[in-house]
């Protein structure tokens, strides 16, 4: 089995050029004017694009927002880059405020510069994510429970 390497191996030389995760977030983020729970409740509520980028498991496990766009990160810049086929009929332009939620604000800053690059101007994030959103007591449903799959007989045990 594999095991992780912990703190106290050192970590490899990083090639010249390259960036760590930290260095990339934080550029990022200064490129965002990143809006709280509530002032993204109100942009929401103004018109701006609530898009949930998390996962379909996550958002059933944690819930959503009311009126939010689920559109996994995968194909977010396919679905808002307004030259691409494959984009939403609500990719309509450039100056579309879109405000990108993931479960608690790092995919979603990453993902709203992304959108930024593909020349949204108004692409931005919520500080905290969904998690933040929650605790704020804004609009959300769910948790939303799995199916029940049946579980298997086992070799001579009866159901009760």
């Amino acid at each position: 089995m594999h095991q992780p390497r912990t703190t106290d191996s050192p970590a490899p030389v990083p090639p010249p050029g390259s960036r760590g995760i930290d260095e990339i977030l934080a550029a990022a983020r200064a490129r965002l004017d990143r809006l709280d729970p509530e002032r993204a409740h109100l942009a929401h509520r103004a018109g701006a694009l609530l898009v949930d980028i998390r996962p379909a498991a996550q958002r059933a496990a944690h819930g959503t927002v009311p009126g939010s766009l689920a559109v996994e990160r995968n194909v977010l810049e396919w679905r808002f880059d307004p030259r691409c086929p494959a984009r939403l009929p609500q990719a309509v332009g450039y100056d579309l405020p879109v405000v990108i939620l993931c479960q608690e604000g790092y995919t979603s800053s990453l993902a709203a510069a992304a959108l930024k690059d593909l020349g949204l101007r108004r692409a931005t994030d919520v500080v905290g994510g969904f998690a933040a959103w929650r605790i704020a007591g804004l609009p959300a449903l769910g948790p939303t429970p799995l199916p029940a799959s049946p579980l298997p007989m086992a070799a001579g045990v009866a159901r009760r």
